[in-house]
């Protein structure tokens, strides 16, 4: 039975650890979105510290998915340098790496991403009130193309993998909730639908990277609300997300976001989402939601509820979360 502290080990990664440091948002770079200094130490600090696998947070692949106004881009080659640099850091501190490429949808504000939001439909997320505009049937194949030329740059700056982020209201979990999907045409309506948008993005980023990279993908494997995407659809979803490429599923929040107030307070409050799909798939699971203890983090191991645990906001607190856990386990 595997712990915390044993490796994985599959086809196309093999990591030192059962410890993931997630992508989470930091706004450090520039209004151009490059990487500096700060990126370097901040990931350099957490892959030194023991982490299996590094996440990069979310880098907004054009201008109009753009979240914040400091976020981190993949969206020009211009970039591709800095990237290259973080990526190498993370790499001689210790940890794979891997970026996530996110286009915010209508999670964003007219101001941060210099246009008005796009979405499904014109309905907004919770949490934001500024109606988005739904995007042209036409419009959907320039998006896809930019995750691959995105896709081209992660690589080109030698991160080990890709993450695609489909969680937190972003634009692939827009697509994918009834909630914010109202279309009528082939990207809305039935789940089919609702998921031609994530499949066909999978397709174009794995037909660019080529069968042996890892990819990974963020699901928001629920919306905890009215409306929106249940468990019971997530899990049927699942196996569709694996069937088109994917290699592990980082499970979270859907439109309810990274931390909904009514589970926030409890550890671990996204892990029986990932238990639950778990049981669906062939692939690795990582399981994240406000995960402190490093007790409790072995037991999501060891009760096989997951087969990785990301550590986000204690991490952030405390750089050597990693290396104190894994001594803790050990001692």
């Amino acid at each position: 039975m595997p712990s915390l502290s044993d490796p994985l080990i599959t086809d196309k990664i093999t990591l030192k650890n059962r410890i993931v440091m997630p992508p989470m948002a930091n706004d450090m770079s520039s209004e151009e979105g490059e990487v500096n200094r700060r990126h370097l130490d901040h990931y350099r600090s957490r892959a030194e510290a023991g982490v299996a696998l590094v996440v990069v947070e979310h880098s907004y692949i054009m201008p109009s998915g753009k979240m914040t106004k400091k976020q981190l881009g993949i969206h020009e080659d211009r970039l591709i340098e800095g990237l290259r640099t973080l990526a190498g850091t993370i790499r001689a501190a210790g940890a794979m790496s891997a970026i996530q490429l996110t286009h915010a949808g209508a999670n964003t504000t007219s101001d941060a991403c210099g246009c008005q939001p796009v979405g499904p439909s014109d309905v907004p997320p919770p949490r934001r009130t500024e109606a988005p505009r739904a995007l042209e049937t036409g419009e959907i194949g320039a998006i896809i193309t930019t995750y691959a030329e995105a896709a081209r740059r992660a690589q080109a700056a030698g991160f080990d993998s890709i993450e695609i982020h489909g969680a937190h209201g972003f634009l692939l979990n827009e697509f994918v909730s009834p909630y914010t999907n109202r279309r009528n045409d082939e990207y809305g309506g039935s789940a089919e639908n609702r998921l031609r948008l994530p499949l066909e993005v999978i397709s174009a980023i794995r037909e660019q990277t080529g069968p042996a990279f890892p990819l990974l993908y963020r699901f928001g494997a629920s919306d905890f609300m009215q409306e929106g995407l249940a468990l019971d659809e997530a899990r049927e979803i699942a196996p569709r997300l694996v069937e088109a490429g994917i290699d592990i599923l980082d499970i979270s929040g859907g439109l309810c976001g990274s931390r909904p107030k009514d589970l926030a307070d409890s550890q671990g409050y996204f892990v029986p989402l990932a238990s639950s799909i778990k049981s669906v798939v062939s692939v690795p699971v990582i399981a994240v939601g406000g995960i402190t203890d490093p007790v409790y983090a072995n037991s999501v191991i060891t009760e096989e509820k997951a087969d990785l645990v990301a550590v986000g906001r204690a991490m952030l607190k405390n750089p050597g979360w990693a290396r104190e856990a894994l001594a803790q386990l050990a001692g």
